[in-house]
């Protein structure tokens, strides 16, 4: 991480920016093949075009880290990855889910705080505070109010999304593709056990997809989990995580200008307003943090 101090170079904030639209680009083409696959099916033919491509090259995990490489595959790929997907079907607009995703950076320092014990200042608890009003503003947009259940799943989506990144951060001995490949792995069975028990005739609908499903699902394997988390696993061992997360706050505003181009968002005042707060709530956590990773001080010391 010899680059820490410099910041990112040139190279480096345009493979931040290709991160960004790989993702972003994932809510669009997820939301199309959606239209065809339901969500946890959908998910599953992920995990099964994800599977294929690495288990070549997965390696065992330490015999001590299975118990939790296995929660973090079914809290991650089976039950984060299968509500987000039903909650974007759910919504039928792009901008709101997008948005609220971001939510889990919150999530994920309250239970830090509750799991591991780390605490953090006052800007940092002000910064949570801001991106939970901002959720309950965005509530209330038309285009939100609409679908209310949808912002219900994305955030229990989002709190299981900030659970499976703090159970990560135990894991040891497992590299970013063997993760990746035993997530898909561990994941895909109970996937198709969720589709056959809550999503009836999932499996003859499959039969019946186009290749935009096809094509959704296969987009999703391989630009935003391989090549997306892939990307980003090469800038973590060059720079501070700290260092690379608030760029990344850009993915949501590709998306909601994805979803006004070619889906037809229409945000009101609200959605402006609340996304705003999130994603400004988000980005003041960041950066707290990057502080915290530069120098010894503790964030929670009165200093801080």
């Amino acid at each position: 991480m010899s680059g820490g101090a410099r910041g990112l170079g040139g190279r480096d904030l345009a493979l931040v920016l290709l991160i960004c639209l790989f993702w972003a680009v994932n809510f669009l083409v997820s939301a199309y093949a959606l239209r065809e696959i339901p969500p946890f099916l959908f998910t599953g033919v992920r995990m099964a075009f994800l599977a294929a491509l690495l288990v070549w090259f997965v390696k065992p995990p330490p015999r001590a880290q299975w118990p939790l490489l296995a929660a973090v595959a079914l809290v991650n790929g089976v039950l984060h990855f299968g509500t987000s997907f039903l909650a974007l079907r759910m919504a039928g607009n792009l901008s709101s889910p997008a948005i609220v995703m971001q939510s889990y950076v919150p999530m994920a320092a309250l239970l830090a705080w509750w799991l591991l014990g780390e605490r953090f200042a006052w800007r940092t608890g002000f910064a949570i505070a801001l991106s939970f009003a901002g959720v309950l503003v965005l509530g209330f947009d038309p285009m939100v109010l609409a679908a209310p259940a949808a912002l219900a799943v994305m955030l229990v989506s989002s709190l299981l999304l900030a659970l499976g990144t703090v159970l990560m951060r135990r894991l040891r001995g497992i590299d970013m593709i063997s993760q990746q490949g035993w997530t898909a792995i561990i994941g895909l069975l109970p996937l198709l056990a969720i589709s056959a028990v809550f999503e009836p005739g999932s499996f003859a609908q499959l039969r019946a997809t186009s290749w935009i499903g096809w094509g959704g699902a296969l987009y999703s394997a391989v630009f935003a989990s391989l090549l997306g988390h892939g990307v980003f696993y090469l800038l973590v061992q060059r720079h501070p995580v700290a260092q690379v997360t608030p760029y990344l706050l850009i993915t949501p505003v590709i998306a909601v200008a994805l979803g006004i181009a070619f889906w037809g968002d229409r945000p009101g005042p609200a959605l402006w307003i609340g996304g705003a707060m999130v994603l400004g709530g988000v980005l003041v956590i960041a950066l707290r943090t990057l502080r915290k990773a530069r120098t010894p001080v503790n964030d929670a010391s009165p200093a801080a």
